[in-house]
């Protein structure tokens, strides 16, 4: 029998919940901001949040947080939900923050009638200078003690845009002296004449992010609103709007958010290198974001698989990138057809192969659950193999083809080096090799054992691609924490385009949604860039761990 997997600690709240009856369902949702594209970061919260309703019965919401008109896009939103359907999860409600704001403004209003909020016209900088510090109190705001009349009346005028932008905030009236400084009266509403992409010019008042989260998840009837760890200190604000407004009290839970090596995951920070062009594009294989996964050729297992193995903590901990490395091979191992690609090709001519053209068969994938099934290759005697399987003068315990060595051609026969051929700089261009006619792959009768196997692709036969090997997009592990400036980081050999490859002609064929492994090169998949003059494939994944750490 398996062993039972612990369950982590969100879970054990949930469980506790159910079984006490405190819930009937299991309400969560997943809030992103449509004001960028999805990272692994999100996956991880993704996962979890629908991942304890598949596990719990219930269901989630996807709700997007569109309070601030000024950086959100329909693009993102679009681009979101194919993520999470890509992640393989759907969502009961597509929800915006945006239908509530009727009721958001409502709220506010109760706050104020309750004398519990007020309007407030000091400067941004006034503002901070009464704030306070972690160690002082800070300072009421001369505005602090209107009246809930006149609250309500320039209240009404900025919901009317009878004000410019910045000339008025409303602020919760809760305590200047607060240990935590996030309850020396928050903003929670400001002006900002701008078009939402839902909602239009119909408003011009928005609120802050803490006062539309919690009162949308109370809204939604969401049991268990899972944040990450910077927003403990926003929980005690989250709680004191539900009470005072007296609605569902939603609960707020915090869990460690994903810190990987080798990237970034600031959304300012990736925008900064859409900008700037540094990548091409949010979906650029390089990002972490998850259209990048999907574009380098990362499966929705993989990425589910890994979010399954970091688990879920309180404590904030940098994972390696290699682990998430580790999870798409260990899936493609199993599901990625092999195929053979030459990368960096030099000839190859068998001198005494007569037969012209013969037709091999290759297996395409023995890890396959269901066998993988055969292809057929074509055969002749003139091959290309990689520039790297031969060495004029060998290394010692060199097993694949020099002066008077034998190798295996993968799927065919041994053959033997007799010779080769170099141009005037001295550059070896072709190698001349004798075959073994008893010794074809699956009807070997020859007797002759050899240690090294190469793989080759016929060139009368061979068909031509683009090959983008992806590395890692920075050279430090941790290009956050560097001094100066993160992109001072970025790993300038992340991308190196191979013009011309010789493919086998198989991969004529090859589709968006298959993953291939390259005999003894790698994993790769088509490139959405590609056309049918000219087919471009992305490396996911070296066949294994080869990145050296930096000194």
């Amino acid at each position: 029998m398996s062993e039972e997997k612990s369950l982590n600690f969100i879970e054990e709240i949930v469980e506790n919940d159910l079984n006490s009856g405190k819930y009937e369902t299991l309400v969560t949702r997943f809030p992103p901001e449509p004001n960028g594209y999805l990272h692994i970061g999100h996956a991880k919260a993704i996962c979890l949040n629908f991942g304890l309703t598949q596990k719990y019965g219930g269901y989630t919401n996807l709700r997007f947080d569109d309070t601030n008109p000024v950086t959100e896009k329909t693009e993102y939103v679009n681009s979101q939900q194919e993520d999470i359907r890509w992640l393989g999860f759907n969502w009961k409600n597509e929800l915006y923050a945006s239908d509530y704001f009727d009721e958001l403004y409502g709220f506010a209003v109760k706050l104020i009638e309750k004398g519990l909020a007020y309007v407030d016209e000091s400067s941004a900088d006034e503002i901070a200078a009464l704030k306070g510090t972690p160690t002082e109190p800070g300072q009421d705001s001369p505005y602090r003690n209107r009246s809930i009349e006149e609250n309500l009346d320039i209240f009404t005028k900025m919901k009317n845009g009878e004000f410019a932008d910045g000339a008025y905030i409303l602020r919760a009236k809760i305590d200047m002296a607060s240990p935590n400084m996030l309850m020396r009266d928050p903003i929670i509403y400001r002006i900002k004449h701008a078009e939402h992409h839902r909602t239009g010019n119909k408003w011009c008042i928005y609120p802050m992010y803490d006062f539309a989260h919690g009162q949308s998840d109370s809204i939604e009837n969401i049991t268990h609103s899972i944040c990450t760890l910077e927003y403990v200190s926003h929980r005690e604000l989250y709680d004191w709007f539900i009470e005072k407004l007296e609605i569902f009290p939603s609960k707020q839970y915090e869990f460690a958010r994903l810190n990987l090596t080798s990237t970034v995951m600031s959304k300012r920070k990736l925008l900064q290198l859409v900008n700037e062009n540094l990548v091409n594009g949010w979906d650029d294989p390089r990002m972490p974001t998850i259209s990048g996964l999907r574009r380098r050729g990362f499966t929705p297992k993989s990425v589910r698989e890994f979010c399954e193995r970091i688990g879920i903590a309180k404590r904030e901990n940098l994972i390696e990138l290699s682990l998430l490395e580790f999870c798409i091979r260990e899936d493609l191992n199993k599901t990625a057809n092999r195929v053979m690609a030459v990368l960096d090709p030099i000839k190859l001519v068998i001198t005494n192969y007569e037969k012209g053209t013969e037709d091999l068969i290759g297996e395409n994938n023995p890890e396959a659950e269901d066998g993988g099934g055969t292809r057929v290759i074509p055969f002749s005697n003139e091959l290309w193999i990689e520039r790297e399987d031969f060495m004029e003068v060998p290394a010692k315990k060199w097993f694949r083809l020099a002066p008077g060595t034998m190798v295996r051609l993968k799927f065919a026969y041994i053959v033997k080096c007799e010779d080769f051929v170099k141009d005037e700089n001295g550059n070896v261009t072709e190698i001349h090799c004798t075959y073994i006619p008893e010794s074809k792959s699956g009807n070997d009768t020859s007797g002759i054992n050899v240690k090294g196997t190469i793989h080759w692709v016929s060139a009368p036969h061979a068909k031509t691609a683009e090959i983008r090997l992806y590395d890692r997009l920075f050279t430090s592990e941790t290009p956050d924490a560097e001094e100066g400036d993160f992109k001072d980081y970025l790993n300038p050999e992340s991308l190196t385009v191979l013009p011309n490859v010789y493919i086998e002609p198989a991969l004529a064929d090859a589709d968006l949604e298959s993953r291939y492994q390259f005999i003894r090169k790698g994993y790769f998949c088509l490139d959405r860039d590609s056309t049918a003059d000219k087919l471009v494939f992305n490396r996911t994944v070296t066949l294994k761990d080869t990145f050296k750490k930096p000194n």
